[in-house]
């Protein structure tokens, strides 16, 4: 049996999930299922709220244009955030959509917009990023949304993780040939220590916030290969091998 129900649509609540409950929906929500999606009464849905697990639902219209789902049993148990921070230089919006929902994708269970000299532009969607989260972990079955702390700059950033977290730093100059070796050397894989994930713009880092960087201990720097990366691809690319050395998918 697959591990995750796909046949059903999966929506994530703000309410609180418990059996019986009655939730109403919101417009976009009952058009989604009712009009997109064409469910019918008693049609199961999947609900979910990053707190209390996956639970299934049956629709209940209460109007053309209107329904409400009665919760009916859980289906999963809720699992811990995963302790994983992804730490970016805010992109472009198209772009930025992307990148949230591939680091969700991935296993990141905090992700934190870093300005550094080069970053494009200082206007974020705070918003925006945390419904591409959530977008993303509808799709692909996860339970736990991850935590969104306010955007900072490099420096506060980079004092305000702890000291035991090995952070990764994506450096197109790094003299590392092997990135797999590079991670099995900074840390046991049998007992890998919290982590964490910074990548620059694509204009780079600059000089002092290289030196920066390469003060803080517990600091791994990892070339990603041959070939230049955009940094919305870089996030698939880190968060793979990160995961298969040192993360969950190993």
């Amino acid at each position: 049996m697959a591990a995750y129900d796909f046949t059903a649509p999966r929506l994530f609540v703000a309410s609180d999930l418990s059996p019986d409950a009655t939730l109403p929906l919101d417009r976009a929500q009952a058009n989604y299922l009712l009009n997109v999606l064409r469910r019918g009464p008693d049609d199961p849905v999947l609900l979910f709220n990053g707190r209390d697990g996956e639970w299934r639902a049956g629709l209940v219209p209460s109007g053309r244009k209107s329904a409400d789902l009665v919760v009916r049993e859980r289906t999963r148990p809720q699992p811990p955030r995963p302790d994983l921070h992804y730490l970016f230089a805010p992109l472009k919006t198209a772009r930025l959509d992307y990148m949230a929902q591939k680091a969700v994708e991935m296993g990141a269970g905090t992700i934190r917009p870093v300005f550094t000299r080069y970053t494009q532009g200082e206007r974020l969607n705070a918003d925006r990023l945390r419904a591409n989260a959530i977008e993303a972990a509808e799709q692909c079955g996860i339970l736990s949304i991850p935590d969104f702390p306010e955007a900072a700059r490099l420096p506060a950033a980079l004092a305000e993780l702890n000291p035991l977290r090995l952070l990764i730093f994506c450096d197109e100059d790094a003299p590392v040939s092997d990135p797999v070796a590079a991670l099995r050397g900074a840390a046991d894989p049998a007992a890998a220590p919290p982590l964490a994930v910074l990548v620059g713009p694509e204009g780079g880092f600059s000089p002092e916030e290289r030196a920066l960087i390469a003060a803080r201990p517990n600091t791994v720097p990892l070339s990603l290969g041959p070939r230049i990366l955009r940094a919305d691809t870089a996030v698939v690319a880190v968060l793979a091998l990160v995961q298969a050395v040192l993360g969950d998918a190993r």
